[in-house]
């Protein structure tokens, strides 16, 4: 007697050769002949049309809702079922937060395989019929879970060969309330993403497709329930990419030269240990070391806390900043009350692009010794070569009567709160030329790290994290980067809504944000 031994876990009539087939069916609206020409129709035209459990919309671009997607229904238990045993890894960098699957594309479980064939042979079939856009046979498949306070921020999944993106959800009743929406931004003459315009609450079974172009700018909103996981499928089909109109750069930030103000207003707002030549050769030696440092207390106590209080009590305008697919957060806009320009002042002034040399070794002020120079002469004492704040006193003419570069700065006094960002982007002006960012906190207490609003720097092309600076009261954090650094503040998510309960007067925090160039 001959034959293969049954493995353990085999049941009867599951062999390879007798096991049952798992099949998928689309939808029984997606064969109607009908149907099809209507929304071939209604694709070709842009128009606004429903066939039966098919609808399209063209506004804010075009995108396609199909409810009841698969016919067989029990067949998406038995694929969750399957999805949910997969190993998921948690993926976090400055435009996303959620656990993503292995890619599906090679996987052997039965309605996984299935669910691949019914997406990309007859389903690809359907969408290329009435859209007429021929897309190749390229399998770009993944399942991703998004639970409390996960999402993935604006962007237009604009990728070489991304001809249409796909969601299939898999998701329990769910409610606007939730969170977790598919929303579609408008745009500008610019393609630049404006509002929210549409929201697409996920339900069961229901398949999302967009065509991916300049203006396909959407987001998925973050999570707000703390009990549901919103599972679906998602990828993307393949084909010629759209033509793109050059990409919109952001405006240079205008820089500014210092302010003409002596070392008097060091004295008036700054903890005197930070003053002391000695310190401040110790600060530098660090600073040199990792080109990154964190003063604790930095501003006098009774300073700091005047700002804070007038932070709280007084009537700023904010300015909210975009486009969403770069930046999101609040910036005071014209007229601040007198302690808060006084502060700013103090940051743009001459006596404190001097200090920011004497603790960087920087060339931020015509006083500061080069770069060069500072490794000449070992018999010559650090506090006999390291420049007074009084000296400021001289002015900058000097400088410009040598022909040397005059250091700059730009600067705002910056509000962060839920659903704040900012995103890496690849034609930051910011980015093309060595600086120093400073960040002076304000409002921080009990900010916990999983609210996000930390600050990350990461190398060019890498997720891996260089360096986080992380909101603390009275601390001025400085940070020297490179042409090849780039940095984010990370989302703040639904979590620091806790904090308010202790914090009535901010739901967020402040900061002092500036940036010199030498």
């Amino acid at each position: 007697m001959s034959g293969k031994r049954r493995q353990a876990g085999e049941k009867d009539g599951d062999s390879k050769k007798g096991r049952r087939q798992v099949k998928a069916e689309l939808s029984a609206a997606l064969g109607l002949q009908a149907g099809r020409e209507e929304a071939t129709r209604a694709w070709e035209k842009r128009e606004v049309a429903q066939c039966g459990s098919v609808v399209l919309d063209p506004v804010p671009f075009q995108h396609c809702i199909i409810h009841s997607f698969i016919e067989n229904s029990e067949f998406l238990d038995g694929l969750k079922e399957e999805l949910l045993a997969l190993s998921f890894h948690e993926k976090s960098n400055d435009l996303y937060k959620f656990q993503q699957s292995e890619d599906l594309k090679s996987r052997k479980e039965p309605h996984i395989s299935a669910l691949r064939h019914v997406l990309f042979v007859d389903f690809r079939q359907w969408l290329s019929e009435v859209t007429h856009v021929e897309l190749d046979t390229t399998v770009d498949i993944s399942c991703a879970q998004y639970n409390y306070t996960d999402t993935l921020l604006c962007h237009d999944d604009e990728l070489e060969g991304r001809r249409f993106a796909f969601i299939l959800y898999l998701v329990p009743d769910w409610c606007e309330a939730d969170g977790g929406t598919l929303d579609l931004y408008s745009t500008d003459d610019r393609t630049q993403p404006g509002s929210i315009v549409k929201s697409l609450v996920p339900s069961w079974n229901t398949l999302v497709f967009f065509e991916v172009s300049p203006i396909s700018f959407h987001q998925v909103s973050e999570v707000l329930s703390e009990d549901k996981c919103r599972l679906s499928v998602s990828g993307w089909f393949h084909g010629s990419s759209l033509e793109r109109p050059p990409r919109y750069l952001d405006p240079p930030p205008i820089r500014n030269p210092h302010l003409p103000r002596d070392h008097e207003i060091l004295y008036e707002w700054i903890n005197p240990v930070y003053l002391s030549f000695e310190y401040q050769s110790q600060i530098q030696e660090e600073f040199e070391d990792s080109s990154e440092i964190l003063l604790k207390d930095f501003l006098k106590e009774e300073k700091f806390s005047a700002i804070c209080e007038a932070l709280e009590t007084h009537n700023i305008n904010w300015e909210l900043l975009g486009p969403p697919n770069r930046r999101c957060y609040k910036r005071a806009n014209g007229e601040l009350p007198e302690v808060l320009s006084a502060c700013m002042d103090l940051l743009r002034s001459e006596a404190f692009f001097l200090l920011l040399s004497n603790l960087t070794g920087l060339k931020l002020h015509f006083l500061a010794p080069d770069n060069d120079d500072s490794d000449e002469g070992e018999s010559s004492s650090k506090d006999n070569s390291r420049p007074s704040a009084q000296g400021v006193e001289q002015g900058a003419s000097s400088a410009q009567l040598e022909g040397d570069k005059v250091p700059t700065c730009t600067g705002d006094l910056r509000l962060w709160e839920h659903g704040h960002y900012t995103m890496i982007h690849d034609n930051d002006p910011e980015r093309q030329e060595f600086a120093l960012d400073l960040f002076l906190f304000c409002g921080c207490e009990e900010w916990e790290t999983e609210y996000g609003g930390f600050t990350s720097y990461i190398a060019k092309e890498e997720d891996e994290e260089l360096l986080t600076v992380y909101p603390e009261n009275n601390c001025l954090a400085l940070v020297y980067r490179d042409k090849e650094t780039m940095r984010f503040v990370k989302h703040i998510n639904h979590r620091s809504l806790q904090r308010a309960n202790n914090h009535t007067n901010c739901r967020g925090f402040w900061d002092f944000a500036f940036v010199y160039y030498e």
